[in-house]
């Protein structure tokens, strides 16, 4: 899931949302001023009603950052590097570069989540009861109340035991640990995930079938989710474990196409070698030294009274904010971190100087390699 933009940093981590959190803000606003705020205390003016509404929404994805923020801070102290958060339609994401070294550091990692929302829904759940000793408005009590409660389910339904909820990592981290088997207790742990997504999805669609309405097919939503979620996760885990040993420089390309940082957007855009096969191209120094990675689709954002001006330094990814990897890598660490599209490619450096670039391209020459001699002696 790709944030459409940033919001900016917090402890060091990116965050990023997707556009679907609008969505999801303004049905839980529509929800509370339009059904529970004047069921529950009617007679207000409508516009209490919205302004109270937007304002739960708002903290409560502020919830759902300080859960994941919990994730990020932890995964860092355990050595596991945090690419960024994201929040989208079905709540948040921190997405981790690599993987726990250990049982124990999993279940760290994974357990502070629900710790925060539970320690949150405590806090708000005082927090009412102070509201409502002092005579606040009913409003404002009412939704300290309901973010206690949503807090509480957010963390009840995450420690469930199946991936990719937190009870999943959890629940992996013990058979991890029972078995020595990372790989065995990932698949048992996605198929607690397949099994969980389907219970859901039956069960919403008797809701929405007995007239439970847009509620039972938002929980069957959740459940495809599960499964297409768990399923990914599975099938990663056995792609890490096809690929273990391999190192990065046996997948990588070798010496790429670069593009100079002082070139102009119009002058890439006119050179045949850049026009055609590649749509990223690694951005260097005159002594190979990376400075970013610059994609066709980049270039062509730019105004064309523009592109005569601007420089490729300019337009480009930085190195910051690209994926690097070392040629001695294991190929299978990089794989939490590819995703499609030209703006993740990843630069291979060697002594700060560029030797190659992987796509997913070429892990999936590897993988097709790996498997059409697997087996054989």
């Amino acid at each position: 899931m790709r944030a459409t933009f940033t919001l900016g940093r917090i402890a060091g981590v990116r965050i990023g949302v997707h556009w679907s959190v609008l969505l999801i803000v303004g049905i839980i606003t529509l929800g509370l001023a339009q059904g529970r705020l004047p069921r529950t205390y009617p007679g207000h003016n409508p516009a209490l009603y919205w302004a109270a509404g937007l304002v739960a929404a708002l903290v409560f994805f502020a919830s759902l950052l300080a859960h994941e923020l919990a994730h990020a801070v932890l995964a860092r102290r355990n050595g596991v590097p945090v690419a960024d958060i994201v929040l989208w339609l079905l709540g948040g994401m921190a997405r981790l570069k690599s993987e726990a070294s250990t049982p124990a550091a999993e279940l760290r990692i994974a357990g502070v989540g629900p710790l925060v929302s539970f320690l949150l829904s405590g806090i708000f759940a005082l927090g009412t009861w102070l509201l409502h000793l002092a005579s606040a408005p009913a409003l404002v009590v009412e939704v300290a109340a309901w973010l206690a409660a949503i807090n509480f389910l957010l963390a009840a339904f995450n420690i469930l035991p199946a991936a990719p909820l937190d009870g999943g990592r959890l629940l992996r981290a013990f058979l991890w640990w029972r078995t020595g088997d990372r790989l065995r207790a990932t698949v048992q742990a996605t198929q607690a995930g397949r099994v969980l997504g389907w219970l859901l999805i039956a069960a919403g669609f008797l809701i929405f079938f007995r007239g439970g309405g847009l509620e039972g097919l938002w929980l069957a939503l959740i459940g495809w989710f599960l499964i297409a979620a768990a399923t990914a996760e599975g099938r990663q885990a056995q792609l890490r474990e096809l690929m273990a040993g391999v190192p990065v420089r046996d997948s990588m390309t070798r010496d790429p196409l670069t593009a100079s940082a002082a070139l102009t957007v119009a002058e890439m855009l006119d050179d045949p070698r850049y026009r055609y096969r590649h749509s990223a191209f690694p951005v260097v120094t005159p002594r190979g030294a990376p400075l970013g990675l610059m994609t066709l689709d980049r270039a062509r954002q730019v105004p064309a009274g523009e592109s005569a001006r601007a420089t490729v330094d300019e337009v480009m990814v930085p190195l910051a904010e690209a994926t690097v990897a070392r040629p001695g890598d294991p190929l299978a660490d990089l794989l939490p971190r590819m995703e499609p599209g030209a703006e993740h490619r990843v630069l291979v450096v060697d002594e700060d100087r560029l030797v190659g670039i992987l796509t997913l391209s070429d892990i999936s020459r590897t993988v097709a390699w790996l498997s059409s001699t697997a087996g054989k002696p």
